[in-house]
Formats: structure tokens, sequence, C-alpha cells
């Protein structure tokens, strides 16, 4: 991803040159992956030509100048609909851009267009499929962000996450997913779900990929009380920075991992040889406090609380057009009562603090990005059962596409660190990378390019 900034940047590409590559790209994959909701050619070229003209009056370019970004359906755009992936909002037109977008046109970025979300980005499928194999799911909610970066329509894509649909699908599909701490990227603009557990996430095909496009989105916002104002991050260059002293990784089978799929189980075996074998004081094995066990009750009551909530009014006013699932999920919130409210927001507080006591002693923790590889089954999105205890602590959370399953569809290695702390995470996986690509490791039976 660099490469192409860099060849944008310099003028060894123009926009209008890279806007044609990867519409082509789409013209010839599109109808098998079906990851957009909205793709307008026309409106993708006249954007380039803008930001070429921009290049040739000499003004200053910023750090994703002519660089296309697609985004998840859920977010505002003044320019194109944004429908949320349900046919209550059917040709919605937004007023204005959602903040990140702004953010990204400052930075100028082609924002190409809007990828499918599942219904009001919960568990109801959108038409996406997976690129690796289209009888498989992509994952969800952000299945077309992570689908259309998978398939080489864009390099860069937006997401959302709640329980998993950032790590999830992009693990899923076999590329970065970063979810940054919570409150790292305001979320202005952007479908409301749960204000306690909403994240924005970045997709790529390569770290530093992710961690730019994060980077860009970054920093605080008036409009969105859980952002803080602090100097914004380096995350990029986290990426290409060796750590000041070796990484220690901490191997976490967490309170899902009966639900590992035995290729999940084996590889992650193969993992912690291969890591044993450079150095076996790299990664011990760390059980949780029973305590966790909470975690995942308590973020799903957060979550459809939220969902009752925030979607009550869809269910009043279009019940008819809501999936099953989703009307279930806001009948589920309304049941929980304002008690079981607060006590689920206690034990986000309680474990990330039981949290913070491991990450004293080690730089981040290794664990499934998903039980298995993508479930061969359009109606469902696969489990976020390995992604939500974390969405609830808020923590940084990183998929890399280190692994392969027994049917040789990819598989994630998922990497966390302490809230906060973005920057040594991304370092820390970064490191990961390539001492498992300088060892030549055969991980889980990945293919050669994955390790690189």
């Amino acid at each position: 991803m660099l490469e192409l900034r860099d060849r944008l940047a310099s003028g060894a590409l123009s926009a209008a040159e890279v806007a044609e590559a990867f519409l082509a790209r789409c013209e010839a994959v599109e109808a098998e992956v079906r990851a957009f909701a909205f793709l307008d050619p026309a409106h993708v070229r006249a954007q380039a030509e803008r930001l070429d003209a921009h290049r040739k009056h000499g003004r200053p370019l910023g750090p994703l100048h002519g660089v296309p970004v697609a985004l998840k359906d859920t977010i505002d755009t003044a320019d194109m609909p944004t429908e949320n992936g349900t046919p209550a909002d059917a040709g919605r037109r937004p007023e204005h851009d959602a903040v990140l977008v702004t953010r990204l046109r400052q930075a100028g970025a082609l924002v190409f267009g809007k990828t499918v979300t599942t219904e009001l980005a919960y568990f109801a499928p959108g038409p996406t499929r997976n690129p690796h194999n289209p009888e498989h799911t992509p994952g969800g909610s952000s299945q077309g962000s992570a689908a259309a970066v998978a398939a080489g329509m864009v390099p860069l894509a937006i997401g959302t996450q709640t329980a998993g649909s950032v790590i999830r699908p992009a693990a899923f599909c076999g590329i970065v997913g970063f979810k940054p701490s919570f409150g790292l990227i305001p979320r202005g603009g952007v479908l409301l779900q749960s204000r306690e557990l909403d994240t924005l996430g970045t997709f790529a095909r390569d770290l530093q990929g992710a961690a730019l496009l994060a980077e860009v989105l970054q920093g605080h916002d008036a409009g969105d009380a859980d952002t803080r104002l602090v100097a914004d991050l380096p995350l990029c260059a986290a990426t290409q920075a060796k750590p000041p002293v070796r990484p220690l990784l901490a191997f976490v089978k967490g309170p899902s991992w009966e639900e590992a799929a035995p290729d999940t189980v084996a590889a992650f075996a193969e993992l912690l040889e291969a890591l044993g074998e450079i150095d076996e004081g790299i990664c011990d094995e760390v059980a949780l406090p029973r305590e966790f066990a909470e975690g995942l009750p308590a973020q799903l009551r957060l979550q459809h609380v939220g969902i009752a909530r925030n979607y009550g009014h869809y269910l009043e006013r279009h019940g008819a057009l809501l999936s099953p699932v989703l009307k279930q999920a806001i009948d589920d919130g309304r049941k929980v009562s304002a008690l079981e409210f607060l006590a689920a927001a206690d034990w986000a507080t309680v474990l990330r603090a039981g949290l913070d006591r491991v990450l004293q002693r080690y730089d981040a923790i290794v664990t499934p990005s998903a039980p298995g590889e993508a479930p061969r089954d359009l109606a469902i999105t696969g489990k976020p059962s390995f992604n939500a205890l974390w969405t609830l602590l808020g923590v940084p959370a990183v998929t890399l596409p280190l692994l392969s399953g027994e049917t040789g569809l990819p598989m994630g290695v998922q990497l966390i660190g302490r809230k906060g702390e973005d920057e040594r995470l991304l370092r820390t996986a970064a490191w990961l990378q390539r001492t498992l690509a300088a060892d030549h490791a055969a991980v889980g039976n990945p293919q050669e390019a994955r390790l690189a």
C-alpha cells in the first residue's frame, strides 16, 4: 500500500490511472463477489480528475492523495446514498458527510463507493461472497469492505465493529483488519448500534495500509464524547519500527476456546511450535481468570440494549421489512433491566483491569481471530465469539492472515494490546510477521506468501 501512496505522491501515477485500474478490477469480479452497495464509475472518475487538477496547481497533497477508499454503507456520505443494509432506508441521502469522511477528503483520498453491510450492521447477511470461494461467507457485518479489499477492488476500506465485525471478516477473507482502541476514531455520522461498543476499523492487504488509514482517521471530535483530546499516534511508522526489546507474547485460548475448529487448534499448535523454535521464550500460554467468562454475556447485553434503543423506531415504522433475527435482538434488548445493563458495563471495567495485569508483562496477546475458516453458508456470517470480549474491553485488536485451514481458506491470527497502546500493538504485529517470514516457518499449512 505504501508503494501506491508514494507513487501517487511523486506523480509517477495519476489519480485517474489508479481509479481506472481499480474500476477495471471491479468490472471483472464484482458480479461474483458483490461487495458494493453503491459504485458509480462516473463519480469515481470525477473525483480522480479533481485530485489530479489539485496536483497540477501545485497545491499541498494529503497523506492519502489519490488512494481509493471504500466505506461501509453505514457511514454517511453527502454525495452517495447511505442505506444501512436495510430496505427501510432505501434511497436515503444524508445531508452531511460523517466526520471520518471529511477527514478522508482532507487527506486527499478518493472515496470509491459504499460497501455491503449486513442488515443495520447486525447478523442478517447481504449478498456479498467470499472472494476465496463464493460458496463461503465473507463474514459480517463489514462484509463488503473486507471482500472488496481481498478481491483487489480497492486497496483500503473502512468498517465498524460492535462484536466482531472488522476482525472476523478480515480473517475470513485473508486480509489485515485493525480495530483500534475504543474512541480512537470518531463516530459522528455513522450508524449507531451501541455507544458503549461501536468502534471504527480499517481493512488493507498489508499492515502498513491498515495503520495508515487509521492514522488519518484518528483524533478528537467534539461530537463524540468517547474520543479523547490527545496527541495523534504515529501508527504507520509503528509498523516499520524495530521494537526496543524483543516482544513477549501471551497465547490466550479465552472463554470461547471450546468453539475452535480442529484445524484452528492444530494451526495454533504449529504456530506456537514455530515460535518456540525461534526462541522458546517468545510466547507463553496464559490462562485468563475464570471471571472473563462473564465478558461474552456482558457484551451481548450491551449490544442488545443498544439495538433496542437505537433501532426500535425501525421496528415501529418498518417492522415488516426487518429480519426475524433483528426483531429478536430488539425484543431481547427491551427485556434487559437497568440493573443488568449497568452490571454489564461494570464487567467491562473490571475485566479490563485484569487484562492490564497480563499486559504489564506481555506486549500482546495472541489468539484466534475466529473459530475456524469461513463457513460454507451464505445465510450466516460466522460467530464473533473470539472477538466480542476484546470489543467489550475497548482494547485494540489486529488480525494477520498467517494461517490457512484444512480446505485452504485463510484463517487469521489475532493480536490484542492494552487500551490506548495501539502503536505498540501494531509494532509488535509487524515484528511477528517479519520474524515468521525470516524463519520461513510452516504454520498451519499456510500459503508461502501469507508468512511475508
